[in-house]
């Protein structure tokens, strides 16, 4: 798949005004070929909602061999993300140096697990805004001045430790780019479903009515819509005080 131009090297896109642009910076990125050529993303992009193009960061290293990781100061266990081609690549992509002038809806976002928790909130967020770069760590870790002086979201996916930030980097783009108007055949599922509220999505159930015994609640084949509602109401409180009571304790 042709991921809007898979870039290994400093490039900025020209073409037609989109809604969201994302750049991903890694040093995998054939890790991202598959994904997004699926589905809603795939819709969207080919709408022109978004574009997706992952770059390689070794094509903002100077040297002979593209070295892109160094041993950390003071000791310590593997290798850490150089702060030099990491600059340079924000700086082509956004056309600015440091966090402090980027545009309002720019956002740099560096996945680590050391970040605030991602949430259909913060999706909502990144869909709202025009240009996302996100910075895929590796190894150990990223210098921290990358941290200091770019990022302006550190984000996690959950509390463990993956291999690096393309698998979040997945994440997180799903979740923002389903997010964005007209990317979704309904514009009542974004409001509906989990999360966009307080508590969980109510449970949802499809044709035949009856399956090895199970059956569909009667309400929902009865067509009288006040009572469906109140009764997917109902429901939706009771999954999410069985399945997520965590959500209902922060009310």
């Amino acid at each position: 798949m042709d991921l809007e131009k898979l870039s290994r090297s400093r490039s900025k896109r020209n073409g037609p005004t989109i809604m969201l642009r994302i750049d991903v910076i890694t040093i995998f990125p054939d890790f991202f070929q598959g994904p997004f050529g699926y589905g809603i993303v795939k819709r969207a992009r080919a709408a022109g909602l978004v574009s997706i193009t992952a770059h390689d960061l070794r094509g903002w290293t100077k040297d002979k061999h593209h070295v892109v990781d160094d041993r950390p100061f003071g000791g310590g266990d593997g290798m850490i993300l150089k702060p030099e081609p990491i600059f340079a690549a924000v700086e082509d992509l956004t056309g600015k140096s440091r966090r402090e002038e980027f545009a309002s809806d720019t956002r740099v976002v560096l996945l680590s697990p050391q970040g605030r928790v991602f949430s259909q909130a913060v999706a909502e967020e990144f869909s709202s805004s025009s240009h996302v770069v996100l910075l895929c760590g590796r190894y150990e870790g990223v210098d921290e001045r990358v941290a200091e002086a770019l990022v302006t979201d550190e984000i996690s996916i959950g509390d463990y430790v993956l291999s690096g930030g393309e698998a979040a980097a997945m994440v997180v783009i799903d979740a923002a780019v389903r997010l964005i108007p007209g990317a979704l055949g309904s514009e009542t599922s974004v409001v509906n479903e989990s999360f966009s509220t307080e508590i969980l999505d109510y449970p949802h159930y499809t044709r035949p009515p009856e399956f090895r015994g199970m059956k569909v609640p009667e309400v929902l084949l009865s067509g009288n819509h006040g009572e469906i509602e109140r009764w997917r109401q109902t429901a939706a409180m009771e999954k999410t005080r069985r399945t997520r009571p965590d959500l209902l304790k922060e009310k």
